[in-house]
């Protein structure tokens, strides 16, 4: 059957060209390509072209948007679940497929295949089981089988490695689920009930009776070490005993409750989030373009309770209601035991492409570890300031990068309060780099103390101590 639920031309592959354009990644032999085969008719056959969302993980089950020509989400390893579940519930008529191998499913994703099924939602999930983890090397999967020889158990499976999960009993066993079968490929009887199977699975969704479980039991000849024909024989002879085929559960009169629709009315949006169309009050004239064109990256690190993740939220904050776009990633490293913890921030002109900072213009650096591991990756012509009280040596930079000693944890003593060094961290960064005016990161510091207003004077006072600290120097 010709279906034009898949692309004329794979142009991801070889950019579409020869042979290549309408030929799979596949293995000789892998079952992925007849399961893609069955769903793609089922898809066809119930006319669910145009509102169908498939979500593709890791693993080989990646390839599925190379070829289907419907709505498409790569998730992260084992979190199709999950974006399938936002994708329904912010588009109730779509129809949502999260289509996965056993080593994404079963094992990373296991909490959250349990979470999604047992919500009972109308999803549709095609769960390829090969008894091994295909595209990462062949190592052991949560399904090989036991005595089974893998990358990771080249003995063969044992019983300290625990016994092969079977997803399908473990899904039937739940509430949530509508419909659970198991089926495999290794001959024509099997494919016919295969291609059933799964479009039953896609029906149980379009007639809103809830959430639906196919396993398929699929070769993999590749690290079988096997012919095709050798890897068929083998999932009837071996993989049959362990995992028996079958319907594990039909509810037929199921029925999931309709899905309330979303609203996307901007005013109740704004209601909702007690937001106000006042425009907030701007200082700057532009874009710190003297710094980057169009993105400046920046990094502060420092121990617990220096206040690194705070003052790169203010400054992410600042920066958005100068109207730029900001993005503040916070990483969370042993700070409580003297280590160092960062937090990256962006500010671009129109769109942060990458909220990761490996190669910051700016790091603030609150202690020794933070400035003597960070330091070197700021980049050529780039600025550093640190904290002179605590940091009495600092590394070998990049060419053109300048350091500004900034003794902020003394500065904060004498103003009676060492947790302000951060806010006197604020002013001594704009005062070096200009990357906002003082105004824009003062009404920051201000809105955030809102609920404290008796502290405003004294943040006030330590960013102006930061702002001289490298004026007068």
């Amino acid at each position: 059957m010709t279906t034009s639920v898949f692309y004329g031309r794979f142009e991801r592959h070889a950019h579409g060209e020869g042979l290549k354009g309408l030929t799979t990644h596949y293995c000789p032999g892998c079952g992925h390509g007849l399961a893609h085969k069955y769903l793609a008719e089922a898809i066809d056959e119930l006319g669910i072209q145009d509102r169908t969302v498939a979500i593709s993980p890791v693993g080989c089950s990646v390839f599925l948007y190379y070829y289907f020509d419907v709505g498409n989400s790569q998730a992260a390893h084992g979190r199709a679940p999950a974006v399938a579940v936002g994708h329904k519930t912010a588009n109730p008529d779509s129809i949502v497929i999260s289509y996965q191998g056993d080593g994404d499913l079963a094992s990373i994703g296991l909490a959250e295949i349990v979470s999604t099924a047992q919500l009972g939602i109308p999803i549709s999930v095609i769960f390829v089981n090969n008894a091994i983890y295909g595209m990462t090397g062949g190592q052991m999967a949560p399904t090989t089988l036991m005595g089974q020889k893998s990358a990771t158990s080249p003995a063969g499976r044992v019983e300290l490695m625990g016994q092969p999960l079977r997803m399908a009993e473990m899904m039937a066993g739940l509430d949530g689920p509508v419909y659970v079968e198991r089926v495999a490929l290794y001959d024509a009887k099997q494919r016919t009930r295969a291609k059933k199977a799964i479009k039953k699975a896609l029906t149980c969704q379009v007639e809103h009776k809830g959430f639906a479980f196919v396993e398929v039991l699929s070769e993999c000849p590749t690290h079988l070490g096997m012919t095709p024909q050798e890897a068929e024989r083998w999932v009837a002879e071996q993989m049959t005993q362990v995992y028996p085929l079958g319907v594990k559960k039909d509810l037929a009169e199921a029925s999931y409750p309709a899905l309330p629709r979303p609203a996307y009315e901007v005013e109740r949006l704004v209601a909702a989030i007690a937001a106000t169309a006042e425009r907030p009050e701007r200082f700057a004239e532009g874009f710190p373009a003297h710094l980057d064109p169009r993105d400046v990256s920046l990094k502060l690190a420092g121990a617990g309770g220096d206040g690194a993740q705070t003052a790169a939220m203010l400054i992410t904050r600042a920066a958005i209601q100068e109207g730029f776009d900001s993005t503040h990633i916070p990483s969370y490293g042993p700070e409580s035991r003297g280590g160092t913890s960062y937090a990256d921030v962006h500010v671009a002109r129109e769109e942060v492409l990458s909220p990761a900072a490996p190669q910051p213009h700016v790091l603030i650096a609150f202690n020794a570890p933070s400035l003597a591991k960070f330091g070197p990756t700021v980049r050529a012509g780039g600025q550093v300031i640190y904290d002179s009280s605590v940091i009495k040596e600092v590394p070998a930079l990049a060419p053109g990068v300048r350091a500004h000693g900034v003794p902020m944890t003394q500065i904060a003593s004498d103003l009676g309060r060492v947790l302000v060094k951060n806010v006197v961290a604020l002013g001594a960064l704009q005062a070096a780099t200009g990357l906002l005016p003082k105004e824009s990161l003062l009404a920051a510091i201000r809105l955030a103390l809102k609920d404290k207003c008796a502290m405003i004077p004294l943040n006030e006072e330590a960013f102006e101590w930061g702002v001289r600290s490298v004026t007068l120097h």
